[in-house]
């Protein structure tokens, strides 16, 4: 499925202020819970969905930058997850008492020189809900890259998320898929140990999707979308001999189209 000689896309540059996003989650879950200072210096129990933002990142492109700034002694129980998602991690240390990190000056200041320094970023995603970021998002449109950013619904600042080209909130990203097959008359044929192939497929074709607007995809876009999400993925360690093999036993639940000038499918 890959052609080797065809165009990449625009590479994706993601920033995280990963304690804005946490504290965010907490604060959500009780208030109180992160703001008081006792709360804030101990150790964190691991509240964000990592792969569900990097997943999102993803649709618009193959990540280049994928950067999180934050005071990790506190967020040592994030370690698994951060790893798998193959995140940079800023350390930052509060200068004073006031427990403020700096991250978000840190933040638009890497994005600025990445911008100048990159010319392949084409999508620059910031992960955080202050209006500190709103100056930031003025230098993205001028450099004519586009800006998406990502919040909490509740401690989004509006008019931050209004200067963005889009902006997702965390809590729609959560939601869980539909099973493969699960709209079928019939359940996926898949051997033994499939389903994570499966599974793998299922997100990659509704992350393009969503990205597109349109339900149809083109098999040469699933394929990539596969890779950006596991990039040590092989069919054949799933029993089929290629991609488009894959595809093809994945009929019960995935919609082939092959009568226009480029093949497309889409889930039943």
């Amino acid at each position: 499925m890959q052609q080797r000689g065809s165009e990449q896309p625009p590479s994706v540059a993601l920033y995280w202020d990963f304690e804005n996003l946490h504290a965010s989650l907490c604060e959500a879950r009780q208030e109180g819970a992160y703001s008081k200072q006792d709360n804030r210096f101990r150790v964190q129990e691991p509240l964000i969905d990592i792969q569900a933002v990097v997943e999102l990142a993803a649709s618009f492109g193959p990540i280049a930058i994928n950067r999180a700034y934050c005071n990790w002694q506190y967020f040592s129980r994030y370690r698994d997850a951060l790893l798998q998602c193959a995140v940079e991690l800023i350390q930052l240390f509060p200068p004073g008492g006031s427990a403020k990190n700096g991250a978000d000056i840190s933040l638009c200041l890497d994005a600025m020189e990445d911008m100048g320094r990159f010319g392949h970023i084409g999508t620059i995603i910031i992960v955080g809900g202050d209006s500190d970021f709103m100056p930031v998002s003025q230098k993205v449109k001028a450099a004519g890259r586009s800006l998406v950013g990502i919040g909490t619904r509740k401690s989004t600042n509006r008019h931050w998320a209004k200067s963005c080209h889009a902006f997702h909130y965390y809590d729609n990203l959560l939601e869980a898929p539909a099973e493969p097959g699960a709209s079928s008359t019939q359940a996926p044929q898949w051997a033994a140990g499939e389903n994570v192939a499966a599974d793998l497929l299922v997100r990659a074709i509704r992350l393009l999707a969503q990205a597109q607007g349109d339900a149809w995809v083109s098999p040469q876009a699933a394929w990539q979308m596969v890779r950006r999400l596991d990039s040590t993925f092989d069919p054949k360690e799933h029993g089929h001999a290629n991609f488009p093999a894959m595809l093809s036993a994945s009929a019960a639940w995935l919609e082939l189209r092959e009568d226009g000038p480029a093949p497309l499918m889409r889930l039943r």
